[in-house]
């Protein structure tokens, strides 16, 4: 147990920063960053899902790659991008030097997220759901920590609206978590790591195109990944324009709009572990089709109200709902498939993850150009809702 414990628990330390990291530079500090700008609804979800399209592009290569050459190289490399990318907001005086940016930064998750990610399905065992969930748990406080602590840097330092000061502010402080990442990733990641090694260049490149290929022909990985990335998709609208709405329609400040973040992450923190035991133990497919009807319920009911404690419980059943869900997902994933290609199955996963998260701003954006929030959001709730018979029937737990 030692020897699973102790590179577990630093993994999660390194996890911690970077997620710490990539929260602050995210929501709510982002979206409200380019309402700054004088960015309109479609510009502001645009602004909120490039870096997450980064993640489609290249976290199934990363993955891939990382089942090639060994974990420990891929791993740092994202590492590098959570150190280096928060200064560079720094420069930024428009609207598209942001875009740019952001897409950049999204090379951070990217690569470190699935690679992550199969080092842990690599030592967990039969207990792929607990342990996929405890780490995912512990980084995402991260995660907890970075939307309140964004939404303060923005309302405690300035006296109304925030300047331009405050929200330099707020990446430089995202900047020193991603230096603390890196440096502990360094010290954790010293020493020889074990990789079957190709002679040539072309074998290399013939056993990255094979696990690919091997993961992504199994229908039930890429249906439970959709299911994933369906209940992100909302994930990403609600980081685009929770704030957003919380500010200029529900009336409250914007360290509430980051707290209302916060309390769902706080939800999906504490009951994934649980889910994940319970998965490991009585199967996936009930917890992610309960988990999809809690999020797009709690998702729709969002737009009707604008008290902070009732928008609160929204969040609550909607971290709820997440942690159904994203408990079982990747754990069903990395059931499915051969231990060699766990790094090939998590960037696939990944990828899937990172289309529905950069559609949900997007599409959120789009919507809510034409139509209020009530029937934009109402719309996003349907399909969730509409994926769960199809997962039903379409996927078995038989591996």
């Amino acid at each position: 147990m030692k020897n699973i414990f102790s590179p577990f628990t630093a993994l999660c330390t390194v996890g911690f920063f970077a997620r710490l990291s990539y929260a602050l530079a995210r929501s709510p500090v982002l979206p409200l960053f380019a309402l700054y700008l004088g960015a309109g609804p479609e510009a502001i979800g645009f602004a909120v899902g490039i870096s997450t399209v980064t993640g489609i592009f290249f976290k199934m290569p990363s993955g891939a790659l990382s089942d090639v050459i060994g974990r420990k190289k891929t791993m740092l490399i994202g590492l590098g991008v959570f150190a280096v990318m928060p200064f560079t907001y720094l420069l930024v005086h428009d609207y598209y030097l942001l875009i740019v940016i952001r897409f950049i930064h999204g090379l951070a998750t990217a690569v470190y997220g699935p690679v992550s990610m199969a080092v842990v399905a690599d030592v967990a065992g039969k207990s792929k759901g607990e342990m996929l969930s405890w780490f995912s748990s512990i980084t995402i406080i991260g995660n907890l920590l970075g939307a309140p602590l964004g939404g303060f840097i923005l309302h405690g330092l300035s006296k109304g609206d925030p300047t331009l000061n405050e929200f330099y502010t707020a990446y430089l402080a995202s900047g020193f978590a991603g230096l603390m990442s890196l440096v502990l990733g360094i010290s954790v990641l010293r020493g020889h790591e074990k990789v079957e090694k190709a002679r040539t260049l072309s074998e290399i490149f013939q056993r990255f195109v094979s696990g690919i290929k091997e993961v992504v022909s199994d229908s039930r990985v890429v249906i439970t990944s959709s299911m994933e990335g369906l209940q992100n998709m909302t994930v990403g609208a609600l980081e685009a324009f929770l704030p957003i709405y919380a500010v200029t329609v529900a009336g409250l400040n914007e360290f509430q709009a980051g707290l209302l973040w916060g309390v769902q992450v706080v939800i999906t923190i504490l009951s994934k572990p649980v889910m994940g035991k319970i998965s490991d133990r009585h199967g996936r497919k009930p917890l992610i089709s309960v988990g999809m009807i809690l999020c797009a319920v709690s998702f729709g009911l969002i737009p009707l109200l604008k008290d902070f404690y009732l928008l609160m419980i929204a969040a609550v059943f909607f971290g709820l709902g997440e942690s159904f869900v994203t408990s079982s997902s990747a754990a069903f994933v990395a059931d499915i498939c051969k231990e060699k290609h766990f790094g090939t199955a998590m960037g696939t996963f990944g990828t899937i993850f990172d289309i529905g998260h950069a559609s949900g701003p997007i599409l959120a954006g789009l919507l809510l150009a034409h139509m209020d929030y009530t029937y934009s959001f109402w719309i996003m709730s349907a399909i969730l809702l509409l994926s769960v018979p199809v997962f039903t029937l379409s996927v078995t737990e038989k591996t």
